[in-house]
């Protein structure tokens, strides 16, 4: 093995050591007879898929250990939310009724659903696979678990690949995470499901467990009640999607209440598969199911990864420490996605990985992952969007902050919508009018916060755009307008 090339920011030979790396001989192309040497290798086909085209004179190497094109493309984002569609449009008729019109869904052909998500996802993943590995000129595709071996004294990174050793001096970690299996006696014997696999089922089940309380467990309980399924969840909160502001999390649990049969409070302590099902013992019940789906969170896969051996630091159960230019503390070593952040986003892995690129290339001009707002949302019913501080958040902080709320019943769309629930919530700071948060609960939520996460990005107050700007009437961004106009109205 090799010497460890490792310089600690700060360090006497931190700028030797960069100098070589970014300057030296490999741009030109370092590559051996053999075709081992390449001059950047990427370990995970996600984000790190997104390869720009000021990197078409670089020789890559791609490792993909599992299906091309990530979590997101095959078994997370894309088609959790093709799913919820379908989903939405069975509940929206069972709620028609409180606006006068009656309509009844017959049935929900889950095998039709299914295979309409998969026969537009599967094509596009397996045509990246086919493109990278067979026309793309510049870029190899090695398929199989990539390790790390050595980084040498020349600031070489070398990765062991199934038994095939490959290196360069460059080197993208964008290999993502994987569910978390929590400890319940009976697990493996039983047989149970995730997001992996949970979308790819050839029958809808009559009867679903889901054990978690978060993003994939509140859109999975949607999917599967809206289409017909009896769902019951648990939960170690008290509430589902305990994380976010409390009014929402209380409001969401409420509603999710109507449709789901929730055991809050405690998680199950065995399961045991019996002639009649899925026995799942909690809390002194048992609740039998036909399938299990666990959805209590993600793990980083940098434990496949064999970090140690190049001395790339972690922290939190695995997350790669990086800095604002996506740098590990190995020069040549760059980490982006579900591995360095604690987000689980892909709209946060995207933009990590657009500078990781920039700044390999590019030294002399630096960019950095600017996070300070990062927005989310959970494609649920109710649909929910956060950015930013909540109420409980701001409050530990000792902050002076006025808090602004609107219901969308207060809204002329809102009378609209009927006893449809939902709200818009806003933390201002006091002195400074700064936007420090926002929540939404209810229709078109993901797509209504994108103004306060622009106003919060580029500093605008809360008075400026409630004031300044023209809200369509009687659109339902109004509840946006009155929700800041709440806030600063109580100076």
């Amino acid at each position: 093995m090799g010497l460890r090339l490792v310089a600690a920011a700060g360090s006497p030979n931190r700028e030797a050591i960069d100098e070589y790396l970014y300057r030296g001989k490999w741009l030109t192309g370092h590559m051996s007879e053999s075709g081992n040497e390449f001059d950047l290798i990427i370990i995970g086909s996600g984000s790190g898929n997104h390869i720009p085209e000021f990197l078409n004179d670089w020789r890559i190497a791609m490792v993909e250990r599992d299906v091309f094109g990530g979590t997101c493309l095959n078994k997370g984002c894309i088609p959790s939310k093709m799913f919820v569609l379908p989903a939405d449009r069975a509940v929206e008729a069972a709620e028609a009724a409180s606006i006068g019109v009656d309509i009844s869904v017959n049935n929900a052909d889950w095998v039709a659903i299914r295979d309409r998500v998969f026969g537009r996802i599967d094509p596009i993943a397996e045509g990246g696979r086919e493109y990278r590995a067979e026309r793309c000129e510049n870029v190899t595709l090695i398929e199989g678990t990539g390790q790390f071996i050595r980084s040498d004294v020349e600031g070489m990174h070398s990765i062991d690949v199934d038994g095939q050793v490959i290196s360069a001096p460059q080197v993208l970690v964008a290999v993502g995470s994987r569910p978390t299996i929590p400890p319940i006696s009976g697990l493996s014997e039983c047989g149970f499901h995730t997001s992996d696999s949970i979308m790819r089922l050839d029958t809808l089940p009559r009867r679903l467990g889901i054990i978690g309380g978060g993003y994939i467990a509140a859109e999975m309980g949607h999917v599967f009640s809206g289409l017909g399924s009896q769902v019951t969840l648990f939960n170690r909160s008290s509430m589902m999607l305990s994380r976010h502001d409390r009014d929402v999390s209380t409001a969401f649990t409420e509603e999710f209440g109507n449709r789901v049969s929730l055991h809050l409070g405690h998680l199950p302590s065995k399961v045991e598969r019996t002639a009649d099902g899925i026995e799942v013992h909690c809390a002194g019940e048992i609740v039998v199911v036909d399938e299990l789906l666990l959805a209590t969170g993600r793990e980083p896969n940098s434990d496949l990864l064999n970090c140690v051996v190049v001395g790339v630091d972690t922290h939190n159960h695995g997350t790669l420490s990086v800095d604002a230019h996506m740098r590990t503390n190995v020069p040549g070593i760059w980490a982006i996605g579900d591995v360095a952040n604690d987000y689980q986003l892909k709209h946060v892995a995207n933009a990590e990985v657009d500078v990781a690129f920039w700044n390999m290339a590019h030294p002399d001009d630096l960019r950095v992952v600017t996070q300070r707002h990062v927005p989310a949302a959970v494609f649920s019913h109710p649909q929910i969007a956060s950015v930013g501080l909540t109420q409980q958040e701001a409050d530990a902080l000792g902050s002076d902050v006025l808090i602004g709320r609107r219901d969308y019943a207060g809204t002329a769309y809102g009378w609209a919508l009927g006893d449809a629930p939902g709200f818009a919530k806003v933390i201002v700071d006091r002195d400074s009018d700064q936007i420090l948060g926002a929540h939404i609960m209810g229709p078109q939520a993901a797509t209504l916060i994108q103004p306060l996460v622009q106003a919060m990005q580029f500093a605008q107050t809360a008075t400026q755009v409630a004031r300044e700007v023209y809200y369509i009437h009687p659109a339902l961004t109004e509840v946006i307008e009155n929700a800041l106009l709440d806030a600063i109205n109580q100076r």
